[in-house]
């Protein structure tokens, strides 16, 4: 067993052989060694990743192929210590890169891929290791590395051409070990190789010869709540049945030990069980629901207002209207449609505000008044498309692009976080972020903004800045024609000795509709110039984004301070790509595909040299 190899390798303290930490997915080898090598045998300075003492030993006529007393040669011990060093030089001298050893007759890569040595695993195949060999479990690498977690070798031995979906000797595949073995509890989220299998094509609809179960059943197995989510989003079928005939469902559902997954995915239950009406299920139909309620919502609040019935009906009709929304809720909503609500408020909010200008306040608007709704409605409406509809610089790459990004990277030690994404598999350039909602990299990422349901990044940021000026704007025209419209309807009886609370009651109970309509667009007016205050202030006064504002303390290139600031007026004006007061913006930079920080820094004649150390 790799366990037993394991103790092998470490004896203890006591023989001071190296203990490799699994923890660690690619360390640097260690070659300062505390004690004197010298009298070291070739076994043991490969352990230690003594390099001399093996080159010494080498040339003095050590055989590399030589197996200690448990089949093991050199280069599984180097592998599994990632000695690097020691690993090119036992190969340039004629190691068998593909030896079996140990206890379960497996490869040195295997050694290498159990422990997540993702250097020690590149070296090993440039130099022809097979990672289709199995060891006597019938698991190749692919399965070692699922089950402990290393989605960066993962990704390496797919994109070397290793079938996503191999099958060891009883059937299980990488998937269904990372969904039963990986938790999101255990390992973080970049570490959960289930969402990359998934990505790079594994099928989780295959079976295991034992039990029957696909990889869905494995997650609820293990209560993984992730990888259920993961499968459940990638389309894992609900009612495959495994050879006791039990269903994902029927292990989601009634078993208490599952209870609480159960809950999770309720939607999917009930319409699995018949809860819910054919024409609920189709999600063409749910969106639309969820798109058309926030209008019917705004209209019945509104009349109830407007309505002539007593306080207290009003309040029972308030209750009914929340009862009714409620009730529909279980047979209209989906947690994969939320984010639409917040873009169909602003929708409806908008609609009854026009509605109301052309039926109430245009009547008794100034022309002036008209000119500037029917102006600012045009970039408003543009802007806005443009925010909701356009790209905002998402960085997109074909298969092929991906799996040759992965070697890449992986051959020159780029699979960190901020150079590599785990769900897109692409190469993030700088300044850039993965989005969990619409689950993509967006270049120059600012934030997801609900209320266009997109979001803001290099190529739609300035768009976003329109659309909130033309929706200030647009707020303030709409109550100055309300004001005019309350002196027309609502204060001509009222004397100048009335006070200002008494204007309000006064216009709240001679149409309550404009009241409404009235509290909405101020409330607009609040977020909106909040919003587009703190916009100005991080582009202009701080020259960041507001994920970068955030999270500035995750990011190295902020650790010395901010290498994209160049002055207010210059940050305004390499915003606009324009020139401003005499100042020129720098070249435009294509934040899709800058990927050094020096090389995009290095044209802003403001930073100083000590402000190009980040990278």
């Amino acid at each position: 067993m790799y366990a037993l190899q394991m103790q092998t390798a470490c004896q203890g303290e006591g023989d001071g052989e190296p203990q490799p930490d699994p923890s660690v997915q690619n360390p640097e080898p260690t070659h300062a060694v505390t004690q004197d090598c010298s009298s070291f045998d070739i076994v043991r300075a490969t352990q230690y990743g003594a390099l001399e003492r093996v080159t010494e030993l080498v040339e003095a006529g050590a055989d590399v192929n030589q197996l200690d007393a448990e089949t093991v040669t050199l280069l599984h011990w180097a592998a599994i210590n990632n000695r690097r060093e020691i690993v090119k030089y036992l190969i340039a001298k004629g190691a068998i890169v593909n030896a079996i050893g140990g206890e379960l007759a497996s490869t040195p890569l295997h050694w290498a891929t159990r422990q997540g040595h993702l250097a020690t695993v590149v070296i090993l195949m440039r130099s022809g290791a097979d990672p289709t060999l199995r060891d006597c479990e019938g698991s190749s690498c692919i399965h070692s590395a699922a089950q402990f977690g290393h989605t960066a070798v993962v990704a390496y031995l797919v994109a070397k051409g290793v079938n996503p979906s191999m099958q060891d000797r009883s059937a299980m595949t990488p998937l269904m070990w990372s969904a039963y073995k990986i938790n999101s509890f255990a390992y973080f989220h970049s570490l959960d190789p289930t969402r990359l299998l998934l990505t790079l094509g594994a099928s989780h609809s295959l079976t295991d010869n034992l039990y029957g179960n696909t990889a869905l059943h494995w997650a609820i197995i293990a209560k993984n709540d992730t990888a259920i989510r993961t499968l459940v989003h990638y389309g894992a079928s609900l009612d495959v049945p495994n050879f006791k005939n039990e269903t994902p469902m029927m292990l989601l559902g009634p078993h208490i030990g599952a209870a609480w997954l159960g809950h999770k995915f309720s939607h999917e239950i009930r319409q699995k069980q018949g809860r819910t009406k054919v024409w609920c299920r189709d999600k063409r139909i749910r969106w639309y629901c969820m798109i058309s309620t926030p209008f019917i919502i705004f209209y019945a609040i509104g009349m109830i207002f407007q309505s002539d019935l007593d306080y207290f009906i009003k309040l029972v009709a308030f209750v009914a209207l929340y009862i009714a929304i409620h009730t529909a809720s279980n047979y209209i909503y989906d947690e994969r449609l939320y984010y639409v609500l917040p873009m169909s408020i602003y929708l409806a909010t908008k609609m009854w505000i026009y509605i109301t200008w052309v039926f109430w306040l245009g009547l008794h608007a100034a022309w002036y008044l008209w000119l500037l709704v029917v102006g600012g409605s045009v970039p408003l409406w543009i802007c806005f498309l443009q925010s909701w509809r356009g790209d905002p610089g998402v960085i997109k790459a074909s298969h092929e692009d991906k799996l040759n990004c992965i070697v890449e990277l992986a051959e020159n030690g780029g699979f960190e976080p901020q150079l590599f994404c785990h769900t897109c598999l692409v190469r993030k350039p700088i300044r850039s972020k993965h989005c969990s909602i619409c689950d993509a990299c967006v270049a120059r990422y600012d934030h997801h903004c609900p209320w266009v349901n997109n979001c803001i990044g290099a190529r739609n940021h300035k768009y976003f800045l329109g659309f909130l000026t033309s929706l200030l704007a647009l707020c303030v025209v709409i109550l100055t024609a309300i004001v005019q419209y309350w002196q027309f309807e609502c204060w001509t009886n009222l004397t100048d000795s009335h006070t200002a609370d008494n204007y309000l009651v006064a216009a709240a109970t001679c149409d309550a509709w404009i009241m409404w309509i009235t509290t909405n667009t101020a409330l607009h007016l609040f977020w909106v110039g909040t919003l587009l205050t703190c916009q100005c202030y991080q582009i202009i006064i701080l020259g960041m984004t507001t994920n970068e504002r955030i999270n500035a303390g995750r990011y190295k290139h902020f650790s010395k301070g901010n290498p994209f600031h160049r002055g207010a007026l210059q940050n305004a004006a390499d915003f606009c790509d324009c020139s401003l007061c005499g100042l020129k913006a720098k070249p435009s930079t294509d934040w899709l595909h800058s990927y050094d920080l020096k090389q995009s820094v290095e044209k802003l004649p403001l930073l100083s040299q000590k402000e190009y150390q980040y990278v």
